[in-house]
């Protein structure tokens, strides 16, 4: 579960630094940094924490996945509505359930299906690993990762059906 030093260290965003390997592109009416061989049958979702698919570490992350040969997509499924340190999270959280992630997820899982990719895992941060482990309890993702989970309870996880590491990183 997140803490309050979570969100008290955002991440430093800077334009234009170059170092990144992927793109925005549209996917599923979401904007979406892809990274990777689009001919890969191996497909990656990452579920940003709170601040978002613009992270520039989250992005160096998908570059490293996708380097060992996945083709990784991150979502803005917060639609540019990102956390900051002054953030209220309670009233963030209403505005940005983690429980919608799932059904966000799915049209981006459906397009790529159609895209030819046979198999998909998922990885979610934060935020986004309450959506990962619904998408873990149907088959729409073989391979689950929680990265620091936040709004996961062992419930959740005992309902899941694929493959998953949890990872947990206490604040102290």
């Amino acid at each position: 579960m997140s803490g309050p030093k979570c969100c008290q260290n955002p991440p430093v965003f800077s334009s234009g630094s170059g170092e990144e390997a992927g793109e925005v592109v549209q996917i599923a009416s979401f904007s979406s940094y892809v990274s990777g061989n689009p001919e890969s049958k191996i497909a990656v979702l990452l579920v940003s924490d709170v601040f978002g698919y613009e992270a520039p570490k989250l992005r160096k992350l998908a570059d490293k996945i996708a380097a060992a040969g996945y083709y990784v997509v991150v979502p803005d499924f917060l639609f540019g509505d990102y956390a900051t340190p002054e953030t209220q999270l309670d009233e963030w959280t209403k505005k940005h359930p983690p429980e919608q992630t799932v059904e966000l997820a799915k049209p981006v899982i459906q397009a790529l299906k159609e895209k030819g990719m046979s198999k998909i895992g998922s990885a979610g941060f934060c935020w986004g690993a309450k959506g990962v482990v619904d998408l873990a309890k149907g088959a729409e993702i073989q391979v689950a990762a929680l990265l620091h989970p936040a709004f996961v309870t062992l419930d959740d996880i005992k309902g899941m059906f694929c493959s998953t590491t949890l990872i947990i990183i206490p604040w102290f």
